[in-house]
């Protein structure tokens, strides 16, 4: 199937589902965003999409020229079965397992039955999601990471239920749609990325809370460190050409005063307890911000992932 025939559905017009809207749209799509919420009375879902074309445009990700051809394949509606004969429809509507499920059962209720149902969710079981569903056999993850239209990755979960022609069916659509999907073969806590990145996180507030460095420092010893080396040589590759014995040797020496907590850490919670939750509440965080410097930090991390993308050719 040529992609400009795949019709997709979006649930929920807040920042994912706009941002998978305008991927997609982008790639040729007709995309119908379904508005959830108080998306339609905040009206600033296509207003939201514009901004981040122009931001694109600025820097030569999209031709000014092609931003309202984008705007124009993407339509919205209160109507869930304006998605009725959509070929796969990403779920995006807040992180609650009983909302999820509602929608789900909902769509799997109105949709064809070739329609592929897919949630976002980043934490919940898909499992769980689909459990009061019909048929389960096509619910699917697919866990975007944010801005959906600059990082490739896709993690595409399976449950127990899921058929091989629903994951191949949803592999077909990320790959037309430019995008760079894995497959997890259990749905587990976490999925994968976000296990192996929270791992990491662990690890950083060990090392802050134990006293060993500041958290700037942590921060940069990844980021001018082993971070820039990460989207080009990833751990089983750096293990491999490093020579698994050496990996052993590193292994059995390290791993005892590597932090194995399964609780919370208490620096965390004291940072919340006194409201500290970073940009939320001011900037202050693990490390204190000031308006301009947090306003600075959000636009170049769009403008160096873009950079980024270009220099690896994943946009």
């Amino acid at each position: 199937m040529m992609m400009s025939n795949w019709k997709i559905g979006v649930i929920g017009g807040g920042k994912m589902g706009v941002g998978i809207a305008q991927l997609f749209a982008t790639k040729g799509y007709s995309v119908t965003v379904i508005y959830v919420g108080n998306d339609k009375e905040r009206n600033d879902s296509a207003k939201r999409m514009e901004e981040s074309l122009n931001f694109l445009a600025e820097y030569d990700v999209v031709a000014p020229s092609d931003i309202g051809a984008i705007m124009s394949r993407v339509s919205y509606s209160e109507d869930l079965n304006a998605v009725a004969d959509a070929d796969i429809v990403f779920e995006c509507v807040i992180e609650k397992l009983e909302v999820k499920q509602d929608y789900f059962c909902r769509l799997d209720a109105i949709c064809g039955e070739n329609t592929v149902l897919a949630s976002n969710t980043s934490a919940i079981s898909i499992t769980e999601i689909a459990s009061k569903c019909q048929h389960k056999e096509r619910i699917i993850g697919t866990h975007y990471w944010n801005p959906p239209y600059l990082i490739p990755l896709v993690e595409v979960i399976r449950t127990k239920e899921v058929s091989d022609a629903t994951v191949d069916k949803t592999f077909q659509i990320l790959n037309d749609g430019g995008k760079h999907p894995v497959l997890v073969k259990k749905d587990v806590p976490g999925f994968l990325a976000n296990r192996l990145q929270h791992a990491l996180f662990r690890e950083a507030i060990s090392i802050v809370e134990n006293g060993i460095a500041d958290p700037r420092d942590v921060d940069e010893a990844i980021k001018y460190g082993f971070g820039m080396r990460v989207g080009i040589s990833a751990p089983f590759e750096v293990m491999d050409m490093g020579g698994l014995d050496l990996t052993y040797n590193i292994h059995s020496y390290l791993f005892p005063y590597i932090e194995d907590t399964h609780e919370a850490q208490p620096l965390l919670m004291k940072h919340i307890q006194e409201g500290h939750l970073g940009f939320k509440t001011g900037g202050h965080g693990f490390v204190d911000r000031t308006q301009k410097e947090m306003d600075e930090e959000v636009r170049d991390l769009n403008i160096q992932l873009i950079k980024v993308a270009k220099a690896l050719d994943r946009l």
